[in-house]
């Protein structure tokens, strides 16, 4: 059942980003909900889809407050809030799992607990890990050590505690790692994103595939994920939902599937423009460039015989006479025939005088 997930052939593609549509707990609790998540997110492009997996009791105190905006998510108490959202079970993440390799997505799910990590093991081609726990190392370890790709987001961390996680992983002898640049509020607000961490990431870990866990609501556009590609994240993680009017839970900063579709339309449009990393002349610059740059033309009428002066020529478009850097190969010429003001000036108009190099 298990999908191949390698970061050198999916997530290191130029034309496009692998895109996991974070589904989470948004399903609340309702298996046919999953099941729709998954079917709409591959319709509308999406490369993985994402779940959770815990029990409350293994993750929280019940004496943890929240964290998130409290006037779009009112429940006060981790605890309670991840009790809402826990009742999924290993037998079900199997069904998931099955039914996403009949709709050709990868199918994902963030272990918060060593549970889950065994239980998910047969079931994902990778292992994601949330910015909560970055500095779990027992669960990153245990993860690791099953030798598949390693997610880490990197959210709320600095440098020392995104190294500690890197050495343990590479401790247990996994090389395949993955750092999503992300920031741990919910929601983010667009001017909070700090997109220029995702270069900053690449610039410190260049041997690591750089991607981005968004936060920010998203807007028609879905500018922030789509500026976040540019600076090059190859992955970009996104909450995911089928109604963003839902209260509570992630749907009020989660993309529906007509952002999905909105963000590789988006993709697309870019990528088309992008190019090789060459400067050359391009086959669609060929006309504007005979006729949009300059050449020497006559400034007057030049009769034949009449030596050409400086001051009989001028610079002109279009481009297809003597180019301007050869005026003064010109000049002093003899002119082979009478020659109109403003006629494009060709090197057979004109004979060398002796001593004037011929033109090349």
């Amino acid at each position: 059942m298990e999908q191949d997930l390698q970061f050198g052939s999916l997530l290191l593609r130029q034309d496009r980003p692998f895109v996991i549509a974070e589904a989470g707990v948004n399903h609340e609790n309702s298996l046919d909900t999953a099941f729709r998540m998954i079917e709409q997110a591959a319709q509308a492009g999406a490369d993985a889809i994402k779940f959770q997996s815990y029990k409350a009791e293994t993750l929280a105190s019940r004496h943890s407050p929240a964290y998130w905006d409290l006037t779009a998510v009112s429940t006060r108490s981790q605890f309670e809030f991840f009790k809402k959202h826990d009742h999924f079970t290993g037998s079900d993440y199997e069904r998931l799992a099955s039914y996403a390799v009949e709709r050709d997505i990868v199918f994902m799910s963030t272990p918060f607990d060593i549970h889950f990590a065994d239980v998910l093991e047969p079931l994902v081609p990778a292992y994601k890990v949330a910015s909560a726990d970055l500095t779990n190392i027992p669960l990153i370890q245990h993860c690791a050590r099953k030798g598949k790709p390693m997610i880490l987001s990197v959210g709320a961390a600095n440098n020392e505690e995104v190294d500690e996680a890197l050495q343990a992983i590479r401790e247990t002898g996994n090389q395949n790692i993955a750092l999503l640049h992300c920031i741990l509020s919910y929601p983010c607000q667009p001017q909070d994103a700090n997109l220029n961490s995702i270069r900053y990431l690449a610039r410190r870990y260049p041997e690591l595939p750089i991607g981005y866990s968004d936060h920010v609501p998203p807007d028609d556009s879905m500018l922030i994920p789509l500026a976040a590609w540019m600076l090059g994240a190859r992955i970009i993680e996104k909450h995911f939902t089928l109604d963003k009017s839902l209260g509570e839970n992630d749907h009020f900063h989660s993309m529906d599937p007509d952002d999905v579709r909105q963000f590789r339309e988006s993709c697309n449009y870019v990528a088309s423009g992008l190019g090789d990393e060459v400067n050359q002349v391009w086959p669609c610059e060929i006309e504007a460039r005979r006729h949009a740059r300059r050449s020497l033309v006559a400034n007057k009428s030049i009769r034949k015989d009449q030596v050409v002066t400086e001051d009989a020529i001028a610079i002109k478009r279009p481009g297809t006479g003597i180019p301007p850097q050869a005026a003064n190969k010109l000049v002093g010429r003899i002119a082979l025939k009478d020659v109109e003001a403003d006629e494009v000036l060709q090197w057979d108009m004109f004979s060398g005088d002796e001593g004037k190099a011929e033109p090349s």
